[in-house]
């Protein structure tokens, strides 16, 4: 089923690739206007604005909590009656170290809370969380797709295979910009988006 959207797109390739392309320069401009320098870290309010920032300008659910049940494979998110309550939970959670962090991305995740997008939103919200509380970020580059993916399924049971893959890709180059769109386009690669290239939008 193709995902309502304001482009008028009916077509699931061609609203992939519109998607991919103006959601990537919105990720470039999050950067380089600043404007990710006033979102709100480690907060369900801080990852609804990013998700608005990348997506408003395609689907109208941009940064509003689902209203249906979803579920990828055999995996079913946190159901809809029981959603609010995990996304308060979850900003009441610690981030002051590196475990706190990964643990609170892992509830983040299993919870959720959009329709589309929630990987490449969430993603940037975990690297704000690692910069701002123990200045390094992920090196995305360095985390291979398949090890990624595997270890954020087994992750609601087990999170030591997260913890240990995303801790030996840290950097303290937590400014730079490069590192910031091949981040992007590699976290748009694990969900099978790769035609464009942030930094060349």
């Amino acid at each position: 089923m193709i995902q309502d959207n304001k482009l008028g797109l009916t077509d699931q390739i061609e609203l992939a690739r519109a998607e991919e392309k103006i959601s990537k320069q919105k990720a470039k401009k999050l950067f380089d206007s600043g404007d990710i320098n006033k979102i709100e870290v480690g907060t369900f309010v801080g990852l609804a604005f990013i998700h608005a920032y990348l997506f408003d300008d395609i689907y109208p659910f941009a940064g509003k909590i689902r209203d249906v049940n979803i579920a990828k494979g055999d995996f079913r998110f946190a159901p809809l009656m029981y959603l609010e309550a995990a996304l308060k939970n979850i900003d009441a959670m610690p981030q002051g170290n590196f475990d706190e962090i990964i643990e609170k991305y892992v509830e983040m995740n299993i919870a959720h809370p959009f329709r589309e997008g929630n990987g490449r939103a969430t993603r940037i919200w975990l690297d704000l969380m690692l910069k701002k509380e123990i200045r390094q970020v992920v090196d995305w580059n360095q985390v291979d797709k398949e090890e990624y993916l595997s270890a954020m399924r087994r992750s609601p049971v087990k999170d030591l295979e997260i913890k240990h893959l995303l801790k030996t890709a840290l950097t303290d180059k937590i400014g730079d910009r490069n590192m910031f769109m091949k981040g992007i386009d590699v976290s748009y690669f694990y969900e099978g988006y790769s035609e464009f290239r942030t930094g060349e939008l």
